[in-house]
């Protein structure tokens, strides 16, 4: 696209969507392994949550954009060779390629200084415990934490979030780049290993960059994800120090890779990547996951889309505006929707505790492209009906959309 030196709030709106991938062509048959890598250029990284109320969060951002797919095409690459990710601290716990491991290694090399208190501290506290961790795992790896715990030696006492000593120093050397996942077991539990047995050789044999080289590559990353963004959003992409996501902004708008932009309704200075594209519309009905890269920075969703967005998964439920697990809907280039899920597996059920339909919105129109929606997610999820809502201002036009639906119970 030629480069504008103004967005109106509906452009940039169709630029982020198109840079995050949701413009894309849907798959005509089975996702494969190229539909996996379409959507990870478009989105650089996918983070990782441990809460499965619905379906672990690594899996949703490529349902979001493909569809119904074989989950095991994420694991393959993820935990099977050539592997194609690994887990790594990028935005939180995520899923990086392999090929960001050189641009990622200063924040290894500030383990010490930038990581958790915990894990500072049995560092600095218990270095040779560290140590002897390392060494089991050296020796019989990949482990699981529990799986060394019961020949560690006596513990100090637990921090954070019941982490034994193991865990911290296990957490300490993930960290530090000491330790790489080897794989996950069937309870979400990570497998540790030497990072020379899990990741390809030419990635770790690859030249370090510099930390102003590291930062430019992954703001530049980050910009591409974006499409338009202000500063906050840029750094906040890979959890970048701010005096290196500054330098690395100006010196990519000197090379001309972004490019300063107005956004109507923006405050804050804005860049527009140098590839973005500007589609003339954005078509699909999707649920997008809490953890998807297109809400991570939620000053820039509500500025985008008038769309405020909290997730309320640790706020005690008497004061939960919307529920525990809410996904937004996306229907064409706009938020109409919220809807709190829960996969209730033994049942065979997705169910529906809340429903809600955003301001503006025609409800029954959006009614019946999110229960459309609801039965595509229950099938990939293996779920043989869907709920009516339980709550929700949007509950009783979803339940009477869904009701014209086979295998509502």
């Amino acid at each position: 696209m030629a480069a504008p030196e103004s967005l109106s709030l509906a452009q940039a709106r169709r630029v982020a969507l198109a840079a995050q991938g949701f413009a894309d062509p849907a798959p005509t048959g089975v996702p494969t392994r190229r539909h996996l890598r379409r959507v990870l250029d478009r989105v650089g990284l996918i983070q990782m949550d441990s809460v499965n109320v619905l379906q672990r969060a690594h899996y949703l951002p490529l349902y979001s954009r493909l569809g119904p797919y074989p989950t095991a095409l994420l694991d393959d690459a993820a935990y099977r060779r050539p592997r194609e990710l690994f887990e790594y601290w990028g935005h939180e716990a995520s899923l990086v390629p392999v090929g960001l491991h050189p641009a990622l290694r200063w924040r290894m090399a500030r383990s010490r200084s930038d990581s958790w208190g915990g894990m500072r501290r049995i560092a600095e506290e218990q270095p040779g415990l560290v140590a002897w961790v390392r060494d089991e795992v050296a020796a019989r790896g990949p482990l699981t934490a529990a799986e060394i715990e019961h020949d560690a030696p006596r513990e100090t006492g637990n921090w954070g979030w019941n982490w034994s000593a193991v865990k911290r120093a296990l957490e300490f050397l993930f960290w530090a780049g000491e330790m790489t996942a080897a794989e996950r077991t069937s309870s979400f539990a990570r497998r540790y290993d030497l990072p020379e047995r899990v990741l390809p050789a030419a990635v770790l044999d690859a030249p370090t960059p510099s930390d102003a080289e590291a930062h430019r590559a992954l703001v530049g990353i980050a910009a591409r994800s974006l499409g338009v963004a202000a500063e906050p959003e840029l750094r906040d992409y890979f959890r970048l120090p701010v005096a290196g996501a500054r330098q690395a902004i100006a010196e990519l708008v000197e090379a001309g890779e972004l490019l300063p932009v107005a956004v109507q309704g923006w405050q804050r200075p804005a860049w527009l990547h140098a590839g973005a594209r500007l589609p003339r519309w954005v078509r699909g009905n999707t649920l997008v996951s809490p953890f998807d890269p297109l809400v991570w920075e939620r000053a820039r969703t509500e500025r985008l889309f008038d769309f405020s967005y909290r997730i309320e998964i640790y706020v005690p439920a008497p004061q939960r505006v919307y529920g525990y697990y809410v996904l937004p809907f996306l229907q064409g280039e706009r938020f109409t929707a919220r809807v709190d899920l829960k996969a209730d597996r033994k049942a065979g059920v997705l169910l529906v505790p809340a429903a809600w339909g955003e301001p503006g919105v025609d409800a029954g129109e959006t009614a019946l492209a999110l229960a459309a929606e609801l039965h595509r997610l229950a099938g990939w999820l293996g779920l043989d009906a869907v709920a009516p809502p339980a709550a929700g201002d949007l509950a009783v036009p979803l339940a009477a959309a869904l009701a014209g639906v086979a295998g509502v119970r």
